[in-house]
């Protein structure tokens, strides 16, 4: 059974009296513990289908099923799936400590042991515990970003969503933080479901990868498919052909 499973998905939006399409009759499936990219240029509708799972976007047509089941709501919905956004600082509330950033989602749910699981958190993302006491500004994009996995991780939920996770960060710490997403992809069985504009990026973190354009899907590759340049569609070519030298850099 696909841990996200989405099914002619379609998100229309009304702007200056206008319908949008953000999304038009997109369908792909997520297997368990997999990692699974939507790549595209800007405009392309593939933010917007992370924001229509987290009933972000108003969905207009199709289904998304978690797990096999119908998107869950509310505090179920955080338990099982959690979003990392693209730009950290943006993300973190700027007057909080990194405790209680990474405190809130246990309180809210009501969960224990609040003090040893923010330190380990912080730890399983590469920080000391000593950063419980800073904030945001004192913090370098990375280690801002390394605080986001670890709070999108706090109630353990099986499935993440990735937004551009690292388009803001320098190309040294970028990868740093690609690899610690698949070390803790690996070590807790995640699933992820990531959107990026660089296939470089895609290639490097996921299995399998869908090709927007305009709202719609254009074309599913494989990995292997992506390493050797197995495109049949010529918009899928040019962007392989725009990453072709940061694709290099990646083996």
């Amino acid at each position: 059974m696909a841990m996200i499973d989405i099914q002619g998905l379609s998100v229309t939006f009304r702007s200056k009296g206008h319908e949008v399409r953000a999304v038009e009759d997109v369908s792909l499936s997520v297997a368990a513990q997999e990692s699974y990219g939507l790549v595209g240029e800007s405009g392309s509708g593939k933010s917007t289908i992370l924001r229509a799972i987290c009933g972000l976007a108003p969905v207009s047509a199709g289904r998304i099923l978690i797990d096999g089941k119908p998107l869950p709501q509310g505090r179920a919905f955080s338990r099982q799936v959690q979003m990392v956004f693209q730009d950290p600082y943006a993300s973190l509330h700027p007057r909080h400590t990194i405790d209680r950033t990474l405190s809130e989602p246990l309180a809210i749910h009501g969960l224990p042991g609040s003090d040893a699981k923010v330190v380990q958190a912080l730890q399983d993302v590469g920080l000391p515990p000593a950063f419980r006491f800073r904030y945001p500004h004192q913090l370098s994009g990375g280690q801002r970003q390394r605080v986001a996995i670890a709070r999108a991780l706090m109630l353990e939920p099986k499935i993440l969503l990735l937004d551009e996770p690292t388009s803001a960060l320098d190309a040294s710490v970028q990868a740093e933080v690609l690899n610690l997403l698949n070390r803790l992809r690996a070590e807790r069985g995640l699933t992820f479901l990531m959107v990026s504009h660089d296939l470089a990026v895609i290639d490097h973190m996921c299995d399998r990868v869908l090709v927007m354009q305009h709202g719609r899907a254009v074309e599913e590759l494989a990995r292997a498919d992506l390493a050797n340049a197995r495109m049949q569609t010529g918009y899928a070519r040019s962007l392989f052909e725009a990453s072709a030298d940061r694709l290099m850099e990646t083996k």
